[in-house]
């Protein structure tokens, strides 16, 4: 069956349909990651995005429901250049065509996609369309397209128990994936997951030695209350963002975010160390970066070897520290794990 892909530009693209049969409307991006696919569609943080691939082949060794990072595809669709029917591997659960049908998720295969990834990353991420007609794409409503990121994140507390607690940790969920919570569990952390809306009345009643600050989707200067709530905890105890929480920590601050040309997604992306020199590679899935130039507060503790944008933050005076990328990521090295240490020493020095 025929499908065409048609950006807010004009440009169309015709493809096959494979996944769920119906259209859909998202922001455009790109992922340069050559494994991870499954953990890629299930990231709140991709909800309201159509995700387009690089890599040429997806689908070569299935489909794991454990390796899911949320219990649902949240990828409004999804764009491959080709896809394996017929997987290989003794974990396998399903394949990535019936995974999209599973939840509903449009996909399209056939595409040059390093084509249209010359298209994104010269006129910038843009509004795109997967649908049977091209002929009946309203372009005044496809450029004013918005992520809605008010849906994601839980609605109630849920808490989640280590095997031995060693520290008890608050988790504003704006969209966290399964991986952090996993991680924090690692770090012997008795994790109370809270929705975005708690007060910080809430947050000392439950007396927690540090909080932790989730990834998430849509543009983070409209979390304005979730910001303000942020602003009051800084000081209160250790705090760590990733992602969207790392972007919401520095707003709180008085620094300002800017949106990326084109995003930082994948899980092949270098960062520098600014204490040591040393380049690590991460995954990362934010497309809004922290101004540089307008930190009034903390100090860059990784930046990205490609742009130059801050990475991490540390600030030491607020007991605070963020990650812009995904440092609890399955397909990243493990030495990336460093900052749930060091998020576990600002704990400990806060019990003392």
């Amino acid at each position: 069956m025929d499908k065409y892909l048609v950006l807010e530009n004009g440009n169309v693209y015709k493809g096959k349909a494979f996944g769920h049969t119906g259209d859909s409307v998202g922001e455009l991006v790109f992922t340069t990651a050559v494994v991870g696919y499954t953990e890629t569609l299930t990231d709140p943080t991709y909800a309201g995005e159509i995700v387009m691939q690089t890599f040429p082949e997806i689908g070569n060794y299935g489909v794991m429901y454990e390796d899911m990072e949320s219990d649902a595809i949240t990828a409004a669709g999804y764009v491959v250049s080709g896809y394996c029917d017929k997987p290989s591997n003794f974990r396998t659960d399903t394949d990535i065509d019936s995974f999209l049908k599973e939840h509903g998720t449009p996909g399209l295969y056939g595409i040059d996609t390093r084509a249209v990834t010359a298209v994104i990353r010269n006129a910038g991420v843009m509004n795109a369309a997967i649908v049977s007609d091209p002929a009946g794409v309203d372009f005044d409503k496809l450029r004013g397209y918005k992520i809605n990121c008010v849906a994601a994140g839980t609605k109630e507390e849920v808490v989640y128990e280590p095997e031995k607690a060693l520290f008890t940790v608050v988790l504003f969920d704006y969209g966290v994936k399964k991986s952090i919570v996993a991680n924090l569990l690692k770090h012997g952390c008795r994790v109370i997951k809270v929705p975005r809306s708690t007060s910080v009345q809430r947050v000392r009643e439950l007396s927690p030695d540090g909080i932790v600050l989730s990834n998430g989707p849509g543009n983070p200067a409209e979390y304005k209350k979730e910001i303000k709530t942020v602003s009051a905890l800084i000081g209160y105890k250790p705090i760590f963002g990733i992602g969207l929480g790392h972007q919401l920590a520095a707003l709180a601050t008085g620094a300002k975010v800017r949106k990326l040309k084109y995003g930082h997604r994948g899980g092949n992306r270098p960062v520098r160390e600014t204490a040591t020199g040393r380049t690590f590679v991460v995954a990362e899935n934010h497309g809004y970066t922290v101004d540089i130039n307008s930190l009034k507060a903390g100090v860059p503790s990784y930046l990205d070897a490609n742009d130059g944008s801050p990475e991490g933050i540390n600030y030491p005076e607020a007991g605070m520290m963020t990650t812009a990328f995904y440092p609890e990521a399955v397909a990243v090295p493990k030495d990336m794990k460093k900052p749930f240490d060091e998020f576990d020493k600002l704990m400990k020095g806060g019990k003392r």
